[in-house]
Parts: C-alpha cells; structure tokens; sequence
C-alpha cells in the first residue's frame, strides 16, 4: 500500500485554498436521492469518501458524473429501493445518510452498519428515535437494520442528542412528511446548515437554519437544483496548524471566516496569531507561540463541543500544535473515547504529552519532534500525524494514508505547492 515520504523541517510559503465541505457534501450527496430530477453539486472534493458514497449511489440505480473538476451531477430517476452494497457501506459512516431520503421517498429502507473511523463508539440511537417519532417502525435483522414507514407524519421531535448526522438524517426524512415537524437539539454545524439549503433550493420549506431548533413543513416532492458546496472549515483549521508548526507565513484563500470564530480563538490561546482580509486568512507561524495562561497563571484548556464551540475534528490538529508552543495546556476531547489514543505516536517522536484518560491529554512544550514511522488511525490524526512529520527533524514514512485521503483532497500535491518535501510512494508495505 502507498505512504508518504516527509523530510520535515522546512519552512513552508504561499497560499492554499480549502476545498469544498467534506461533511457538506456527503450529506448533500445523499440528498439527491429524494429528487427524480437531476441535481448538480459545485465544489465537491474528489476524496475516498465522496467516491465511494457516489458509487454506493450508483449502485441504486441513479446515474452519477463528474461533469467538471469539483461538479457532480446526480440522476436519482432510476433509483429503485435496494440493499446497498454491505462491502461499500463499511467504508464509510456516510452510509447512514442513505437511511433518511430513501425513506421519505420510497417509504422503507434496508442498510448494513455504517463503517468510517474507529475513534470510540459512535451510536445510531438518535437516528432510529427520530424515525419513530415520525411514524417509522425500526427492526434489527442479522447484519441489517430495516425502516418502515406507511406515511411519514410530522411532530415534535426533541432530538437526545445534537448529532450531526442524525439529524441530517432526520431533517431530510422529514421534509417529505404530511404536516409540521420541529427538531429541537439539532445540530446546527456549518454542513447541516449547508444540507438544509440544498434542501430549500430543491423545494423544501425549512426555517430556523442555523440555529438549534428546525422548523420543517413537509412538501409533495423535491426538483433538481444546482448547489455550491461551502469551503471546508475543518480544512481550513488544519491548514492554521499546518503554518503554527513549520514557523511559516501561509495566506488561507477563500477561507470560511463566518465559521471560524471558535477555531481562531482555540488557535490565539495556543498563541498563534491570524489575520483575517476579506475571505482571505493568513498565519503567522513564524512569529512566537506562547500557551495563554488562564486568569491567575491556571493551565488552560482547548475543550470540544457542539457548533458553535470548538469543533471535536480539529482536536487532533490542535494537539500536535501544541507540541511546538511554549508552555502547557490541556486538550479535551468530549466526544469520542479512541480519539486521542494516536497522542503514543507523537510522543515517540519526541512529544512531552501527558495521556490522563481517554478523552484528555495534557501537552507540554515546545518539543523537539523527530522523524519516524507511524500509522494513520483516522482521518484527522492522520493528518495531525503529517503535520508533525513536515515539522520533525530528520524523515518520517506515513503508513495508512488512504485515511487521510478520504478526508483531504490531494494533500500531497497542495503541500508541495508550499514547498513541503513530500513525496507518494506507491507500492510499499503498510
């Protein structure tokens, strides 16, 4: 299997655009299927996971092409209600997003469980809830999950928990529903809101974007549309951390600033400093990066949570930062128990990083990182484990990297526009 070749150490300089919304699109993807119309997709990022849920698609029936570099075109005419693929649907955790619009459309649905990273446990409770409480009836068959519905009825729905995906799953089952439902404790992250406009310029008639309670009254049907998918935030935040720990200078293009608040913030107490233009952001990695100590000299803390805090996929990122500022803090995260177990590897490339339990880890630095060979366990470790790799002495070899490709879009090419010495071997072992 193919892995990247670091030779870290480098000062890196130029500009770097995010690509679209990776959590964006997926959803949206999924949402072509409620349209027997054609709906076309603009700045959607060419990566592992996009792919495979577009043949996942495919093999329902619709017909799916990329019409040019970042567009999508999805037919969803000829879908007809099937079992998707077991083997595909194991790659992804997106798969769970066909649960929603193929039963608001055909009124029942057949899935295998979801796959996507291993970061903890990861439970589908809220999506089964949500379906029930608009008249589905959920069963449990071997190596299946089967949803059933005679009609989709609106209601008043307090959803257990704010997760991102289920209540993309249910806002998109419900836009199809008689009558008027309301989601309270919706996830409101910058690609919910991204899915819900796709949904609007399809037909759909949602109020409260944004915000944590949706307002959903249920339509006859949904056309085609043509969409522009939002530059990815969590991209964007890498890309923060990626200037933070080579001491380099790097222009963010494009950048999604309206959504950026509490990543800069999270960054400023790590002391990097950014500077925002326009839609342009840029980084001054190269000046000194001092941990800002809490009030009376406490230790400081960069802590997840549901939009709009700090969001739980730049935790990693925010990690290995830390190794290269001055000073200690502690990074929390809340959500998934497996997340921060990749911290072993930094620390056997030098990193002083205290592991207290599962969801926290306490960094110490600055440390000076060295080359090495480490695995990727999930898509933004992986990447924290490349940014460590461009900023250690000496050469790493990252294994696994399909990872990391199912969630950044040619990361090799665009690092080596900055002048990162970063080469794709392909062939070798891991």
């Amino acid at each position: 299997m193919a892995y990247f070749e670091v030779d870290g150490g480098h000062v890196l300089s130029g500009r770097i655009r995010p690509t679209g919304n990776k959590n964006a699109a997926l959803p949206c993807l999924a949402a072509c299927l409620l349209a027997e119309e054609p709906v076309r997709l603009e700045n959607v990022p060419r990566i592992r996971d996009v792919e495979t849920l577009l043949e996942i698609i495919s093999s329902l029936g619709a017909k799916v092409a990329w019409v040019q570099e970042g567009v999508v075109e999805v037919d969803a005419s000829g879908v007809q209600v099937g079992r998707p693929d077991p083997t595909l649907a194991e790659r992804i955790r997106a798969s769970i997003l066909l649960a929603g619009p193929l039963l608001a459309r055909f009124g029942s649905v057949t899935l295998p469980p979801p796959g996507g990273d291993v970061i903890g446990r990861r439970r589908l409770d809220t999506h089964f809830l949500a379906f029930e409480a608009l008249g589905a009836q959920v069963t449990f068959e071997p190596g299946d999950f089967r949803i059933v519905a005679q009609e989709l009825k609106g209601a008043d729905v307090f959803l257990d928990e704010p997760s991102v995906t289920a209540t993309e799953n249910a806002v998109m089952a419900a836009v199809r529903a008689r009558g008027i439902t309301r989601f309270r404790n919706a996830a409101c992250e910058p690609h919910v809101q991204d899915l819900c406009r796709l949904l609007v310029a399809m037909g759909a008639d949602i109020r409260g974007i944004g915000t944590q309670t949706l307002e959903i009254r249920g339509v006859e049907a949904l056309a085609g549309t043509t969409f522009r998918v939002g530059a990815d935030h969590i991209e964007a935040g890498s890309f923060i951390g990626l200037a933070a720990v080579t001491h380099s200078v790097l222009t963010i293009e494009d950048a999604p600033v309206e959504h950026l608040d509490s990543t800069l913030l999270g960054f400023k107490r790590l002391g990097v400093e950014c500077q925002v233009d326009g839609r342009d952001l840029t980084v001054f990695g190269d000046r000194g990066k001092v941990v800002q100590q809490d009030a009376f000299g406490h230790v400081p803390k960069i802590d997840d949570g549901p939009w709009p805090a700090f969001p739980a996929d730049l935790t990693s990122i925010a990690l290995v930062t830390a190794t290269r500022c001055s000073g200690t803090i502690l990074i929390h995260e809340k959500m998934f128990e497996s997340r921060m177990f990749f911290t072993d590897k930094l620390v056997g490339m030098g990193a002083r990083i205290i592991l207290c339990d599962p969801h926290r880890a306490v960094v110490v630095g600055p440390s000076e990182l060295r080359g090495g060979a480490v695995e990727s366990p999930d898509i933004r470790a992986g990447m924290a484990l490349l940014l460590a790799a461009l900023t250690a002495r000496g050469r790493s070899r990252i294994h696994n990297i399909q990872q990391i490709e199912r969630g950044y879009e040619r990361i090799d090419e665009r690092l080596r526009g900055l002048g990162a010495r970063i080469r794709r071997v392909e062939g070798g072992e891991g």
